[in-house]
């Protein structure tokens, strides 16, 4: 074989070999195997208790997509807590309010807890805020997600979805420093229909086109590589290889 076929041909196999182990470590993540019906949406209890936590409070989940989505990519949200508030307000995107719900908004914003599962998937949290003008943060995230420009529109893949939202609020609101994992598909899908624009921690910045092909660098992210909404980057801030469908795989996983 011509050497220059046989590196043409390593270079096809890296990326595949990459999503191969990507597939592996993910199927022994999840189960597809939950009905939406029953699936447990009970609270994990690693929020702090706005009970007896007097101080604001920002923070952003990840979890597991419900059913076979799981085991490509996540659904992400938002949850505040203002100074002195005994409720959570939760931030997300979902879907079924554009399809069943009368044409609805996707944006879904509301008191609950904000660590539920996610009809079954353990939710981890990614940004912790908490402290002195953290109640400003509140406000401005709030302001964002009143003003999500794709509020009646929902498309799993490549977006503007759930992790489209995120994402935007993160660009909106730069005290997040927002790294949503490489499993957050649609995070890449750009607002207003730009080709380019800060990432998401706003750290950095990133070309896409419509979430689909795209490169990401920056201080947060670390480099990132969008091909049909699959990601593939290293995290040299936190010594993390990013994979499609494992996630993060290092000092933290996601």
């Amino acid at each position: 074989m011509e050497p220059r076929k046989r590196k043409k041909r390593l270079w096809l196999a890296i990326p595949l070999a990459l999503v191969l182990v990507g597939a592996l470590v993910s199927f022994g993540k999840h189960s597809v195997m939950a009905d939406w019906r029953t699936a447990n949406r009970e609270s994990a209890g690693i929020a702090p208790d706005p009970e007896i936590t007097a101080e604001a409070v920002v923070q952003v989940y990840v979890a597991r997509a419900f059913s076979w989505r799981g085991w490509f990519g996540v659904h992400t949200w938002i949850a505040t807590k203002a100074t002195g508030a005994k409720a959570y307000t939760v931030y997300q995107v979902v879907g079924w309010r554009v399809f069943h719900d009368g044409g609805g908004s996707a944006v879904a914003i509301g008191e609950s807890a904000p660590d539920r599962r996610w009809f079954g998937s353990d939710p981890k949290i990614i940004v912790d805020l908490r402290g002195d003008g953290v109640d400003e943060v509140i406000q401005r995230i709030d302001a964002a997600a009143r003003r999500y420009p794709y509020a009646d529109q929902y498309v799993l893949w490549p977006g503007p979805n759930s992790n489209t939202f995120t994402a935007y609020i993160g660009r909106e609101v730069p005290e997040l420093k927002l790294d949503l994992p490489p499993t957050a598909i649609g995070k890449d899908f750009l607002t207003h229909g730009r080709f380019f624009d800060a990432s998401p921690s706003r750290t950095g910045y990133q070309v896409s086109l419509y979430g689909l092909f795209g490169l990401l660098a920056g201080v947060e992210e670390g480099l990132e590589v969008n091909i049909l909404g699959l990601t593939f980057g290293v995290d040299a801030k936190d010594f993390a290889l990013k994979l499609p469908l494992a996630g993060r795989i290092g000092f933290q996983e996601n």
